[in-house]
């Protein structure tokens, strides 16, 4: 095999190294002969290609400056004025206790104008953006991929002179010239940029995310700059190749030599492979090929091994720019063992049982609820010993029954606080409708089956985690709480509301829980967390209202039509039949109502926020994509900037939802 360096050399055939004087090296690039030797417009094209290349690799380094600055700027942000203020829990605390409500505080200029923005760019840049192309993704993630894709532009075309030269070829009739451009030197910018976002990709896409470690946002919401920087790679790639392609099979004579030559040599040879492999990338990503022929999890360990393959084949076609792919497969490798590091400090300990050291999985109390038209639901509760994670985030679940390779994230419903022998609770819920889960709901149906006088099955479980953000963050007492919740995804607003009724009650909060599920019975799911919100909650004016969306009052048997009795209290409940108006009037605090049809997910947040006696909203989301697309175009609806500059906090609403979205 040829060496690299003779590849470079071939590569720019033009220059007479034979009677060069002296090299000149390129950082990225062939050594340059100087001086040049050639005729003239072949020195001028010269100083083109290797002025063209020095200013695009400093361009890549004010690229990756720009990013380190953001960084920066972002995490000292998040040091010096912090989202929550311990003096500000204090005084909650103190004034909660001491029977009095918090007192309103008057808000300082450079607060009220804060705020008044952020409610501004809420109101426009929270609504989905454009769902046939860019998935359940807001415009404000529009808008930073457009802001990285004009940037990008900006540095493929700047600092390149465009000319045209037609220079004669030795041992050739004067009739036989070749056209030299700048093509050649923008698709190596073009490629080059492609190398520089490597690394990025790759922080994009990590779940031991150093990005939401300097930003606080959660590594979930940096999937959809993955994907899209994928497709940028890909486009580049594209680019180049043609570029490329045009320059040796086109502009330069005489033909066919002079394509064979280049195609045959090593590094164009590599260059085809990884683009290939970047193409089998891309078309494996679509929704609809991971959804029909492969399946996530096929995708998901493909993925990763194409991704190396093709950093590989990378490096053997410009073995110079490496110094951009190496930082992106360490990264990986980091994310990797960050993970079973993490894994191993939750379940690597004492174990009574043996008296020794060692690894052990989690044992987990499971019930199951047969649904064979939505798909069985699955609950599991233990308790393991370790820190308290923060409210809103989930967990990486891997069923040893199941498969160990596979893990799921789910967010855990129980509140977060240690015991007295410093464990916590851990609850989940699911619905097993393919795959992993519905493999573990089947091998706890057979439990239930063969061991029928069994209290409650047990399955073992490995976690790792916990991963996102503390979604009560800055929750102080005067801000309103909204939770809108479809099916399982009550997990993710039920923690909030069992701290929010265990801890004072503030008079003029206003606190509201709607739950969309498919059947009457499912509310069967969180029943003990239901009556402790039944219990604590009258005290803080908490409302529950559960809506039935696909439920006929004829089907519920007997013994559910009690459960909704005892749900409701002297209530009344109100089922499948009842017109929408009637479910939306609900009864007094403190009381929980059944309602059918699905819920209008503008009309609930309307009446919410119109009905605040002070304060800001923010409202808590999780469940199917559509859901959360008409919950954040509610949101974004309800802000209004020049009413929060003026004082008037009710028009102050954020959004807070689970973003693990399909896209």
């Amino acid at each position: 095999m040829e060496s690299s360096q003779l590849s470079l050399l071939r590569r720019v055939h033009i220059q007479n190294f034979s009677a060069a004087s002296e090299l000149e090296p390129h950082w990225g690039y062939a050594d340059r002969v100087v001086p040049c030797t050639n005729d003239k417009g072949s020195c001028e094209y010269l100083d083109l290609v290797y002025g063209a290349h020095d200013r695009g690799m400093i361009y890549t380094g004010i690229f990756w400056l720009t990013i380190f600055g953001i960084l920066l700027v972002w995490g000292l942000s998040r040091r010096v004025f912090p989202a929550r203020e311990r003096e500000d829990d204090l005084i909650s605390q103190l004034t909660t206790q001491s029977g009095e409500p918090p007192q309103r505080q008057g808000q300082s200029f450079l607060s009220r104008t804060w705020r008044a923005l952020c409610s501004t760019a809420r109101r426009h840049l929270l609504p989905n953006s454009v769902r046939s192309l860019f998935g359940h993704t807001t415009r404000l993630q529009v808008v930073i991929l457009a802001t990285l894709i004009s940037y990008l532009c900006i540095w493929s075309f700047v600092g390149i002179t465009y000319k045209k030269w037609i220079t004669p070829i030795k041992n050739q009739p004067p009739n036989v010239v070749n056209t030299r451009v700048s093509l050649g030197p923008w698709a190596d910018r073009v490629g080059v940029l492609a190398y520089a976002l490597t690394p990025l990709s790759v922080l994009f896409a990590s779940r031991e995310s150093l990005l939401s470690m300097l930003t606080g946002v959660p590594y979930t919401s940096f999937m959809f700059l993955h994907r899209w920087t994928g497709y940028i790679i890909v486009m580049q790639s594209l680019l180049h190749t043609l570029g490329w392609v045009l320059v040796e099979a086109w502009l330069y004579q005489p033909q066919p030599t002079v394509w064979n030559g280049y195609a045959s040599q090593t590094y164009a040879i590599w260059g085809f492979v990884a683009l290939g492999l970047l193409v089998l990338l891309w078309i494996c990503s679509f929704q609809w090929v991971v959804k029909n022929v492969t399946g996530y999890e096929f995708f998901r360990k493909a993925h990763y091994v194409l991704a190396m393959v093709y950093i590989g084949a990378l490096i053997g076609h410009w073995q110079q720019l490496q110094c951009f792919l190496v930082p992106g497969i360490v990264l990986w490798f980091i994310d990797r063992m960050a993970r079973f590091v993490r894994m191993g400090m939750l379940h690597y300990g004492y174990l009574r049982e043996t008296g020794s050291w060692g690894f052990a999985a989690a044992k987990a109390d499971v019930k199951l609820w047969r649904d064979s038209k939505f798909g069985d639901v699955v609950r599991l509760d233990f308790d393991h010993l370790q820190s308290p994670w923060n409210i809103g985030q989930h967990f990486f679940l891997c069923f040893t029954e199941g498969s160990i390779w596979q893990s799921h994230p789910f967010t855990p419903l129980s509140l977060p606080v240690n015991d007295e022998f410093g464990r916590v609770r851990h609850s989940y819920i699911f619905r097993a409708k393919s795959g992993e889960t519905k493999k573990i709901a089947a091998v706890i149906a057979e439990k239930l089956s063969t061991e029928p006088s069994a209290a409650s099955p047990s399955t073992s479980v490995i976690l790792q985690g916990p991963y996102g953000e503390n979604t009560v963050e800055g929750l102080t007492s005067n801000i309103n709480v909204l939770c809108v919740a479809g099916g399982t995804g009550i997990t993710y607003v039920l923690p909030v509301l069992l701290r929010l009724v265990r801890e004072g009650v503030n008079p003029n909060r206003k606190v509201e829980l709607v739950w969309a599920v498919k059947r009457r019975q499912d509310a069967e799911w969180v029943d003990p967390e239901l009556k402790e919100l039944r219990e604590l909650g009258a005290a803080h004016g908490l409302q529950i209202r559960i809506f039935v969306t696909a439920d006929n009052d004829s089907d519920v048997p007997l013994a559910l039509k009690e459960h909704e009795k005892k749900l409701v209290g002297d209530e009344k409940v109100r089922g499948a039949d009842d017109s929408e108006d009637d479910v939306d009037s609900v009864p007094a605090s403190g009381h929980a109502g059944i309602g059918g049809q699905r819920p209008d997910i503008k009309v609930v947040v309307n009446e919410f926020v119109g009905s605040v006696a002070q304060g800001p909203t923010r409202v808590f989301g999780s469940g199917p994509p559509a859901m959360i697309g008409e919950l954040r175009a509610a949101v974004a609806q309800r802000n209004d900037g020049g009413r929060v500059w003026k004082g008037d906090e009710q028009f102050d609403v954020r959004l807070v939802c689970d973003d693990r979205l399909e896209w």
